[in-house]
């Protein structure tokens, strides 16, 4: 990779550089620079997981012929009765994965999460196996194989560790990929593997093979429970029948909040994300780092104290959950350092000062009869330096085309930093996702970003798009059940949910859901089948209309449903299409006024926030007459659009 910086590079274990007055965007260039010079996997940890993030996307576009990984936080305070979401639960177990083949490449992480025990690596190892076109596919096998990984059994595959069976055709959504498969068996054959859309259950592409990653951290077998029963007396003398942990997990259900019980699934001592890295591994890390560890030790056991007299939730001390600060670090020294820090690095051996500066206050000013002129100014006075403009977007960048013309300023586009580097023209304009201008003073670059013309603002953090389904009608554990409550069943419907009962079926003693229909009758289902069922929606609990078990109503139900809703589905049709051939008015799209008014916005917008706004720009700028309702929710922005 071509780079202004040539940084030293430590490369035996415990030998470390400094490296000081980093700011801006001259941080991720560094890091770069030191990965691409660096044969092996560079180690980033930074100070909390907002700098992982953005350090993420602004060291790929510097470091664009490099693999760069991140190690996702689990967004989840220690101690929380809350799982991680299953899209992170994805990226995580990915990158593991990716771990274990990478030669040359860079990984990013926040110092909390890197604090944080992990199973022992052997767990991932034992868990993963692979489908190829023409393997012998066994569908109970295989079944049996994915649900002891933690992938569960569903009508229709929308979401991470999900999969379904119908006849020859195996849908499965693996963790770490960005879309669900389609395995289509002929006989115990696999024929075909294609990727499809989960929204339109649509297939796309066809794939020659797939690697199934473990669903979960952590094991819910018959082993994995049974070690669970055994350590939990290890560490808590209260009565396991008072908690509904021990509970859930004695019936094979993984309570929310399970993931700090990790060290009671296996009878080994936990690992951390050391015993994943190669041996050749450099680490490069903030200087907050000792700090932010201690703060978060500080934090955990704080949450310890005042959760741990809770008898019917009992928590593992944070020693058995955590890396302590001296741990992490003797871990850090097993392999070469590099710390950077944006003030001066200490007098010590290894300690570079960077030549990086500031620019001074170059934005544009609407009130000004030469909006530009700072810039103009600025260009003419320093016309030695090599100048690279930085636009958000491919949209943003014609709209900075068009207003550094104004002063005639013609900048030459390039695809990439490298493409930059090499070239002699200037200035230059790029898409890139930089937040801060820098001055690179000893090779003279300058490198301005919009928030630097625009004035400073919320930096936009990219976030997971939202949950595809419905979380609200969902049932995730058994305590959100009571006695006496209609729930719905997939296939038989309403019911009146009567308690838990152990049966034994097929010569094994299970636990199982009562439920209760017309005429007394039960039906039991087993606590494995639990996605099966799902709230009641309706507003009177007390006279919700049971189902008679038995007969064909309840199919006659759903399929009237269905044929209703095609009929409000073709009505609606035929409105729109009648509105799709009128013609509105369409206004002009948002010039530089509107972006500085919106740059001045203090707060981030939620996803559905963002969303609205853009669905209501294109209406306005479209020539189809608009009909759009936005709905807005006090509280946390949950905004919804509407069509």
């Amino acid at each position: 990779m071509a780079s202004p910086f040539s940084p030293e590079i430590p490369t035996k274990a415990a030998e470390r550089r400094f490296w000081g007055n980093l700011s801006g965007a001259s941080q991720a260039l560094s890091i770069a620079s030191a990965a691409a010079g660096h044969k092996g996997l560079t180690l980033v940890i930074c100070a909390d997981p907002a700098s992982a993030l953005r350090l993420q996307e602004e060291i790929r576009f510097f470091a664009e012929d490099l693999p760069v990984l991140h190690f996702p936080d689990w967004e989840i305070l220690p101690y929380d009765v809350f799982s991680p979401h299953q899209d992170i639960v994805s990226q995580r177990i990915a990158t593991l994965s990716r771990l274990q083949d990478i030669q040359h490449g860079i990984l990013i992480l926040p110092v909390s999460t890197l604090l944080h025990r992990l199973p022992p690596a052997s767990f991932y190892q034992g868990q993963t196996f692979a489908l190829d076109i023409g393997q012998n596919f066994a569908v109970d096998n295989t079944r049996i194989q994915l649900e002891s990984a933690g992938y569960h059994c569903v009508d229709t595959v929308y979401e991470h560790g999900e999969f379904a069976v119908r006849g020859s055709i195996v849908d499965i959504f693996p963790m770490g990929h960005d879309t669900p498969f389609r395995i289509e068996l002929f006989d115990d054959e696999i024929e075909t593997l294609r990727t499809f859309d989960p929204e339109s259950q649509r297939t796309l592409e066809k794939v020659d093979n797939i690697r199934i990653l473990p669903a979960r951290e952590f094991p819910l077998n018959t082993s994995a429970i049974r070690t669970f029963k055994s350590r939990w007396f290890d560490f808590f003398d209260q009565d396991p029948k008072a908690c509904p942990v021990f509970t859930d997990v004695s019936g094979g259900i993984a309570p929310a909040g399970i993931e700090y019980y990790l060290p009671l699934f296996f009878a080994e001592d936990l690992g951390s994300l050391f015993d994943h890295l190669p041996r050749n591994t450099l680490i490069v890390h903030d200087g907050r780092t000792e700090e932010a560890a201690e703060q978060f030790r500080k934090d955990a056991e704080q949450r310890y104290e005042s959760r741990r007299y809770d008898r019917m939730r009992p928590i593992l001390p944070p020693a058995q959950l955590f890396l302590a600060t001296d741990q992490l670090f003797g871990r850090m020294n097993e392999h070469p350092r590099i710390q950077w820090q944006a003030d001066a690095p200490p007098e010590r051996a290894g300690a570079v000062s960077y030549a990086v500066s500031q620019l001074p206050d170059i934005s544009i000013d609407s009130r000004l009869e030469q909006p530009l002129q700072r810039v103009q100014s600025w260009l003419q006075s320093n016309a030695q330096l090599r100048v690279l403009f930085c636009a958000e977007s491919a949209g943003r960048r014609e709209a900075l085309r068009e207003l550094l013309g104004r002063i005639s300023v013609r900048p030459q586009e390039y695809d990439d930093w490298n493409s930059f580097v090499k070239a002699d023209q200037t200035p230059g304009l790029i898409v890139g996702p930089l937040d801060d201008s820098v001055l690179l003073d000893d090779d003279g670059i300058a490198i301005v970003t919009e928030n630097q013309l625009f004035g400073q603002r919320i930096r936009q953090t990219r976030r997971r798009d939202k949950q595809k389904t419905n979380p609200d009608m969902m049932i995730r554990d058994l305590s959100e059940l009571q006695e006496g409550s209609p729930v719905v069943h997939l296939d038989h419907g309403v019911g009146r949910y009567m308690g838990l009962q152990t049966l034994e079926a097929g010569g094994e003693v299970n636990e199982f859901l009562v439920l209760e229909y017309q005429g007394n009758a039960k039906l039991y289902v087993p606590v494995s089948a639990l996605h099966l069922i799902s709230r009641y929606g309706g507003n009177e609990e007390g006279a919700a209309p049971i189902s008679k078990l038995g007969t064909d109503k309840w199919a006659q139900a759903k399929r009237k449903a269905a044929e209703k809703i095609r009929d409000s589905a073709a009505e609606l049709l035929d409105i729109y299409a009648r509105r799709e051939a009128r013609k509105g008015f369409a206004f002009d799209k948002p010039d530089e006024d509107y972006e500085r008014f919106a740059a001045g916005f203090p707060y981030e917008e939620t996803p559905d926030q963002q969303a609205a706004i853009d669905a209501v720009i294109e209406d306005m700028c479209s020539p189809r007459p608009m009909d759009r309702l936005v709905c807005g929710d006090v509280g946390f922005g949950k905004t919804e659009v509407a069509m």
